[in-house]
């Protein structure tokens, strides 16, 4: 069976609900903090697991109780969990997120037991031709290139979801198929490659002859996009009740890997069924707790007026 390997970050999601977010300078008085697994790598593996995939994750955590929980809602998503450290004397990775009203977020993160992988780690020693890498920016970026180089060799389909934003990209898009960017994403990676401020539906358009790898555009409420042939290929998001839009865009990497995997050359497809599943996300609180199952995405209304059940973590 083909497996997707996701290579990254797992954070314990320290999250503050306020009417508004900060500006600098400014204290907001919000309500009590709730503690859920997190990190850019944890949801999107949780994501793919749960759509489906057989999915295998390299990442570390501390030991304390916030990685031994992170643990358990992977292994209980059916997550490969072999090949992630539990670190001494080092937290667990900790984000600290602020939700308004609107369901927009601000993310601080302290890297914790994230910082202690190494390069020897990201040698995927059981990866095969068939599977699928999926890395972020949540780990350094030179940890992200050996990934990604040492995938490619095996002759692995490498997806990237640059985010964070990257601040330098040289040889960061070398051994990479797939670019997934949403709108501030984009820009950076078009500024750091000397392409003038555009559009960024034009960035599609003129960003993968430059870069390499095809590109998907995340664009929040107005879908997605991708560019096939020489036509800019559009994928409507669904209407939904934003409650909180953390981890909607890795439920979106995750869903878009485990169709990838299972037919590789229909990626408008893919992006259907990760656009539903992000919706439903958007519509529940929390990042990982949020992530739905299969069988709710197939079974959701195009437009749900109200936010849908949210399922067992």
């Amino acid at each position: 069976m083909s497996t997707i390997f996701v290579v990254g970050s797992l954070n314990i999601d320290q999250t503050i609900r306020v009417r508004a977010l900060p500006r600098g300078g400014e204290t907001v008085r919000g309500s009590d903090a709730v503690y859920g697994p997190g990190g850019k790598g944890g949801n999107q593996a949780v994501a793919a697991a749960r759509a489906g995939a057989a999915v295998a994750f390299t990442g570390a955590v501390g030991d304390d109780a916030h990685g031994r929980r992170i643990l358990e809602i992977l292994s209980g998503a059916g997550v490969d969990c072999r090949h992630i450290r539990v670190v001494d004397a080092v937290p667990t990775g900790t984000a600290v997120i602020a939700v308004d009203d609107e369901g927009q977020n601000q993310i601080l993160v302290s890297p914790g037991a994230n910082s202690s992988l190494t390069t020897e780690d990201m040698d995927i020693a059981e990866a095969r031709e068939g599977d699928i890498l999926v890395l972020q920016l949540e780990i350094p970026a030179t940890l992200v290139r050996r990934a990604a180089r040492s995938a490619k060799s095996r002759g692995l389909f490498v997806v990237l979801n640059a985010a964070p934003a990257p601040l330098q990209i040289e040889e960061l898009f070398d051994d990479v198929d797939l670019l997934v960017v949403n709108e501030q994403e984009i820009s950076l990676v078009a500024d750091l490659t000397g392409i003038p401020a555009s559009d960024p539906l034009d960035l599609v358009r003129l960003l993968p002859a430059v870069l390499g790898p095809a590109i998907v555009y995340t664009a929040g409420a107005e879908g997605s996009f991708t560019v096939l042939g020489d036509n800019l290929v559009h994928v409507p998001a669904l209407t939904v009740i934003t409650k909180d839009t953390t981890g909607a865009g890795d439920t979106f990497v995750g869903y878009l890997a485990a169709s990838l995997l299972a037919d590789p050359g229909d990626l408008v497809t893919a992006m259907k069924l990760a656009t539903r599943a992000s919706a439903l996300a958007v519509a529940r609180s929390g990042a990982m707790e949020s992530i739905p199952h299969r069988e709710e995405v197939l079974q959701a209304p195009d437009s749900p007026s109200t936010p849908p059940p949210q399922g067992d973590s």
